[in-house]
């Protein structure tokens, strides 16, 4: 067989490994691969033999402490021959000496933990079909919310500043935001993108679930309704009680896995992740 060669995938490639992600059946959103390459174009790997690609990963590195590996895909036909190791390997490489998250398929927990990783939580998408209701009173569009007081606020909930990121996620044609403000503070924001099947919320921040729910029928009352996906920390049960209150069912699980230490986060505040590629 004919060696393994990795390289870089280029900005305007990363939609390949969107695309393989699709097929796999993690339903990403159809404007996520413009918005991945901004925190590290460097980041995503390809894995290819004689010009034929057979393997994708990314290890996005956020700052010189933190970085998140998501995309670890081999093709079905090769699986088990070495060339998953080899890509991983450099995704790895790419990120030391930072700590690494993950949001891995839990029948790979044991071998995630072989590389060091540690299970911190569970991860849970839930979906379903939703009407959309009627918009809720006192919430406003996110991009008119000073950019500072939502990069502090995620702060509380997501390892790294990602400033430019949360900027293209907000801003990104289709990606619609809300956020509902109490005494002139920031109480609650989400956003809602369209994806391959539905539309999923992502990420949905907020300080306690009568605040959440506000953002969600905000949402959900400007998309219009339909079928939705919420991907949850297992371990906010406020945020479970949301999903099953809406009529969502659990539909796919990830651990959520570190290999070192991260600042303390508000997990009680993660009503919704942003996206499990890159945290």
């Amino acid at each position: 067989m004919s060696e393994l060669h990795i390289r870089n995938l280029r900005p305007e490639e990363i939609s390949l490994a969107v695309d393989w992600a699709a097929a796999e059946g993690w339903n990403p959103g159809l404007s996520d691969a413009a918005c991945f390459a901004i925190p590290d174009a460097q980041g995503f790997f390809l894995g290819e033999i004689d010009g034929e690609p057979v393997a994708t990963v990314s290890c996005v590195n956020y700052d010189d402490r933190f970085a998140f590996l998501g995309f670890y895909i081999v093709r079905a036909d090769l699986r088990g021959s070495g060339h998953g190791l080899r890509i991983w390997n450099a995704a790895i490489a790419h990120a030391r000496p930072r700590v690494i998250g993950l949001d891995g398929v839990v029948a790979q927990q044991d071998n995630y933990m072989k590389s060091g990783f540690q299970l911190a939580y569970a991860n849970i998408r839930y979906g379903g079909t939703v009407a959309a209701p009627k918009p809720p009173a006192g919430v406003v569009a996110l991009e008119t919310v000073p950019s500072g007081l939502v990069e502090a606020d995620d702060a509380t909930v997501f390892p790294a500043k990602r400033s430019a990121f949360l900027r293209a996620w907000i801003g990104t044609k289709g990606h619609l935001g809300r956020a509902l403000m109490r005494d002139g503070k920031l109480a609650a924001w989400g956003v809602i993108r369209p994806c391959r099947t539905g539309c999923k919320i992502g990420p949905l921040v907020a300080d306690d679930r009568v605040a959440a729910e506000t953002i969600v029928q905000a949402l959900l009352a400007s998309a219009g309704g339909g079928e939705i996906f919420l991907d949850v920390p297992a371990v906010n049960r406020e945020a479970i009680a949301l999903a099953e209150g809406l009529g969502l069912k659990p539909v796919f699980e990830t651990a959520r896995m570190y290999t070192g230490p991260i600042a303390p986060l508000r997990i009680d505040r993660v009503f919704g992740v942003t996206t499990f590629e890159l945290g």
